[in-house]
């Protein structure tokens, strides 16, 4: 079993974090959004840097220019830039809350912009100075990535100049305004779009081939990939992992026999999955961030309940 992060001192935690580069995790909870300092596969110093519950977060990187974190919570969707002010989430500024978009449930990134989702079905691409526009309409929506949407009637993709249009999966690309359209599956709880699209749905864990073909059988609730054949999933309530090498030696390179199950060093339940580089991410629901930078789990308790949802930004 991995050492508790817990055994590790603060000051230790310091010196690692600035010798080693760091990468943020912002976790989404009910206690608002944790922000945890990770450096290889040792968490550092975290602490409550939103006290506002949250149902979800993004990062969207931009190169020469501040990233931009975004925040579905209970009043709005809240972006901000990120940069070394600790208080910047408290104090959002100009970049707060898009005013024509009520009552987001879930946020993603799509290239240069967020997508997000409103509880009536609407999806908004959200730019990075927090100017929406509504492209679309979807049936409760639940999770975005990339240019994909997991709704309960389905996986929709978002087409056109700013969305999706490399013909690579099912939709009507080359649309003159970004639109959504659906592209199949039912009961959709989560997805990725890095890389070959996965999709978490009730009856299972599906990869886009010919057409959506099954990855592994019972309900699914999350789903994460790297782009390059890393991938994770909690299936059946349990967490299955993809390693890259298996869709280069596998004829059917996503199908069951190209996961394994993994064990956490904790109890709980995984609910929020995520990549960086070089390193794994999961969340419980009781809040212990767990991550693997090749040399099996470490973790950490930080302090929050309920998770949501889980957003990574590299720092340096």
């Amino acid at each position: 079993m991995a050492p508790a992060e817990d055994d590790i001192s603060i000051e230790e935690k310091r010196v690692y974090v600035g010798s080693a580069g760091r990468i943020d995790a912002y976790v989404a909870a009910d206690v608002g959004v944790v922000r945890a300092a990770i450096s290889g596969d040792k968490v550092g110093e975290f602490e409550l840097a939103l006290r506002e519950p949250a149902r979800d977060v993004a990062v969207l990187g931009r190169k020469g220019e501040s990233d931009r974190l975004a925040i579905v919570t209970d009043r709005g969707l809240r972006v901000v830039a990120l940069d070394d002010d600790p208080d910047a989430l408290d104090s959002p500024g100009d970049l707060d809350s898009p005013g024509d978009l009520d009552s987001p449930v879930a946020v993603g990134v799509d290239r240069r912009a967020f997508l997000v989702a409103d509880a009536d079905g609407g999806i908004h691409r959200v730019t990075a100075d927090a100017t929406a526009t509504r492209i679309g309409d979807v049936v409760d929506p639940r999770a975005i990535d990339g240019p994909l949407v997991a709704a309960a009637d389905g996986i929709h993709r978002v087409v056109g100049p700013d969305g999706d249009d490399a013909g690579t999966g099912p939709g009507t690309p080359g649309a003159d305004e970004p639109s959504v359209t659906a592209v199949g599956l039912d009961d959709a709880r989560d997805v990725t779009g890095a890389g070959v699209p996965l999709a978490a749905t009730a009856d299972g864990l599906h990869w886009l081939g010919n057409g959506w073909m099954t990855a592994l059988d019972g309900p699914a609730e999350a789903v994460a990939a790297d782009g390059d054949g890393h991938a994770m999933a909690v299936v059946d309530g349990g967490l299955r992992v993809h390693a890259a090498g298996a869709a280069e030696s596998e004829g059917d390179g996503w199908n069951e026999d190209t996961w394994r199950a993994a064990d956490l060093p904790v109890e709980g339940d995984a609910v929020a999955l995520g990549y960086g580089p070089g390193i794994s991410v999961v969340v419980t629901a009781a809040g212990t961030l767990c991550v693997d930078a090749g040399d099996g789990w470490r973790h950490q308790m930080v302090g929050a309940r309920d998770v949501a949802g889980v957003a990574l930004a590299v720092v340096e």
